[in-house]
């Protein structure tokens, strides 16, 4: 999704929850790099949740960035120093144990696809590399 459909869809949910008196959130997948975009997009709408995960740690393609989140919303009270030696302390030793997620070229095909990013993981799982070959058997299974 990119950000003009966010929009679309939070004015949607918010006009919903309005009706109804609930709160709405976003949790966006970065399969395109678009997590970040999205969820201030939502955020600039109304959007009262926000979901972000340290790194952008999250199964496949991951999630919005808790740290370009919090950058974004100059709030005082959000201190990006504690979750800056969460990164040091936590995620960048993942990462050094092979550990992976984030934005990769199966990812970018299978939300390019608009598909579920489940043949993204398996891509990944088995180590393949041949992203031509790839997109081709996404369309074929399209």
């Amino acid at each position: 999704m990119y950000p003009l459909e966010m929009r679309r869809l939070a004015d949607k949910y918010l006009e919903a929850g309005e009706k109804y008196n609930k709160q709405i959130g976003i949790h966006a997948h970065d399969n395109q790099r678009l997590a970040y975009a999205n969820t201030i997009e939502c955020a600039m709408r109304g959007v009262s949740y926000l979901d972000a995960t340290m790194g952008a740690m999250g199964r496949g393609a991951g999630n919005c960035a808790m740290e370009l989140l919090l950058t974004f919303l100059k709030n005082p009270k959000y201190d990006l120093k504690p979750v800056l030696r969460f990164l040091e302390n936590h995620i960048l030793s993942l990462k050094k144990e092979g550990v992976v997620w984030g934005y990769d070229i199966q990812y970018l095909l299978t939300g390019y696809l608009n598909q579920h990013p489940r043949a993204a993981i398996a891509f990944t799982g088995e180590k393949r590399e041949d992203y031509f070959n790839f997109f081709q058997e996404l369309q074929e299974n399209d």
